[in-house]
């Protein structure tokens, strides 16, 4: 992804943003730590476990009140296996537990990836499908498309003890009963190689839904993502 392309898919999401604070729009501020597990396993398959977590600090209303307290939100863990299929691409499936106010909600995912190689950096499209069921809510069926850029920032490749960048934009079609809504992602992240088997993975987490309704939500989360191969 070069300079140009990125400054313009950072331009739309803060347009898209400002029109919808002219809305009743409301914010959050918190933390969202997640450790992965992956496995290499034969026949060119993988898996990947995951817990993850949200943890808020302050919410309110864009120029009104504001409530500063920390609460924690959910919890997820998730258990996705892969497979490559082509030299650069690969499909998974998996499932995702969703432990959110003293409630448990199932998630069924489905995602393609196909990666692009360049001279200095990689360009990743995942095109994703998910299905959500609870006991409180109607199903919720989302339709997802995300564009992804690393970026070594020594030398071609990213190695132990160097630091690297990764940049995301996602875009998630939801329908839920006759409902419909658009969520935006942007995700700036500074990554830290530390042994061939050991990463981690800092930044913000910027959300934006319900932008096409009369109540926009902007979130923000900032994340630390550590990744260990087993």
């Amino acid at each position: 992804m070069n300079t140009k392309a990125l400054l313009f898919i950072i331009l739309v999401v803060l347009m898209q943003g400002k029109s919808a604070v002219f809305a009743q729009a409301t914010y959050r501020f918190g933390i969202m730590p997640s450790l992965n597990l992956n496995s290499a396993l034969k026949n060119n398959w993988s898996l990947n476990a995951k817990a993850e977590s949200r943890q808020l600090f302050k919410s309110g209303t864009v120029n009104g009140d504001a409530v500063n307290e920390y609460r924690y939100v959910l919890t997820d863990l998730s258990l996705i296996a892969a497979k490559k299929v082509g030299l650069n691409s690969r499909i998974a499936g998996g499932y995702l537990m969703r432990i959110e106010d003293g409630e448990i909600s199932h998630r069924f995912i489905q995602h393609f990836i196909i990666v692009q190689k360049f001279a200095a950096f990689r360009l990743a499209h995942r095109f994703m499908s998910d299905q959500t069921f609870s006991e409180s809510e109607k199903p919720e069926i989302r339709v997802r498309y995300r564009i992804s850029s690393e970026l070594p920032l020594n030398g071609e490749s990213v190695d132990p003890g160097e630091f690297y960048v990764k940049v995301s934009n996602e875009y998630i079609n939801s329908f839920q009963a006759k409902d419909y809504d658009l969520e935006i992602r942007l995700v700036p992240l500074l990554g830290y190689d530390i042994t061939d088997n050991f990463k981690i993975e800092t930044g913000p987490d910027y959300r934006l839904n319900s932008f096409i309704s009369s109540s926009p939500r902007h979130s923000y989360w900032m994340t630390l993502n550590i990744f260990i191969e087993i």
